[in-house]
């Protein structure tokens, strides 16, 4: 894979950043306005292991174990709608399983009352102390949560803003979501719907992110391509003990375009491939209708835009298959 052409990402020195946010900032910035990705390293305390061995840990599990984790629209004696397991479909082109949770609030919070499913209580599987998943999870899950507001703050020092200009849509009860990724190589033949015209195979396709910004871990593996402005596909080295960092549709949105939201896809790779994926998003009735830049609202709305309707109607236009059928509001 050595001599491929891959997409040129900054990346950035995170501890360094931290450090001196105010260089830190304008690279966070130059990324952002530019590529729309960016890969982080030396990031402090980061250990990319502990999320592999959730994926190992956690895909290994029988499909019993699986099946009881399973989301209602795969499995009707289920509970859970939003958090949870999804299997591979096959014959669709996003051909991967993938379990997923959120941060559980209060059981008497006015949200779990209503029975927002936004905040759906995380289900898990059962542990024989072999590995400590629940907890690698949780201490992931607040860490990347973490890693995702100090590139926010670097962008805001970037942007020439208060550092904590984007904090209050996260505050109190953000709606992220942290997942695990198991894409199993095609067997036999792709359908029609996976395949590109030169001849290789999705297996996921063509699409921005609904949330405000994605972190990934890709391990060692290939596979994930970006649209470049020429309007080619490269693909994005992969970074092996760091992230990926990507805008998401929200934080483009409120920044009227000036972060790019980069289409992407993920490949076949011939082998079995895993990614964990943290997609930050604000609380279910923060307002997104502002434009920070210039602390005017979206001429096109002119009224309060809550982000969980607003995202709800995005996954459902962009036919993401594991949120399929879920209840309407």
């Amino acid at each position: 894979m050595s001599s491929l052409e891959y997409f040129d990402i900054p990346v950035l020195d995170f501890e360094e950043a931290l450090r001196n946010p105010g260089p830190g900032g304008e690279s966070v910035v130059s990324a952002l306005q530019g590529a729309g990705f960016m890969g982080l390293v030396n990031i402090p305390g980061f250990n990319v292991d502990k999320l592999r061995q959730c994926c190992q840990w956690f895909f290994s599990q029988s499909w019993e174990v699986k099946s009881s984790l399973m989301k209602k629209s795969f499995n009707s004696k289920s509970r859970n709608v939003y958090r949870g397991y999804f299997p591979v479909l096959e014959n669709s082109p996003s051909r991967k399983e993938g379990f997923e949770i959120g941060a559980d609030i209060p059981a008497d919070d006015p949200d779990m009352i209503s029975g927002n499913w936004f905040y759906e209580k995380s289900i898990w599987p059962p542990e024989n102390g072999d590995f400590k998943f629940k907890a690698t999870m949780l201490e992931a899950y607040d860490q990347l949560h973490q890693i995702a507001m100090d590139i926010l703050k670097l962008a805001s020092i970037g942007l020439g803003f208060k550092e904590n200009c984007f904090e209050y849509l996260f505050r109190d009860k953000p709606c992220s979501t942290f997942r695990l990724l198991h894409y199993p190589s095609w067997e036999g033949s792709p359908p029609d719907n996976a395949v590109l015209d030169e001849g290789k195979a999705v297996t996921t396709p063509v699409h921005t992110d609904s949330c405000f910004l994605t972190l990934l871990a890709t391990f060692q593996y290939h596979g994930l391509e970006v649209l470049t402005p020429e309007g080619t596909w490269l693909p994005v080295q992969p970074i092996a003990d760091g992230l990926v960092m990507n805008v998401g549709d929200v934080l483009s949105k409120m920044v009227g375009g000036r972060f790019v939201a980069t289409q992407h896809r993920v490949l076949d790779i011939g082998v079995d491939r895993f990614s964990v994926p943290f997609f930050l998003e604000p609380r279910f009735d923060a307002d997104i209708s502002m434009n920070v830049l210039n602390e005017s609202k979206d001429e096109n709305s002119g009224t309060i835009v809550k982000y969980g309707p607003w995202v709800l109607k995005r996954m459902e236009e962009k036919g993401f298959f594991e949120f399929k059928n879920l209840p309407k509001f």
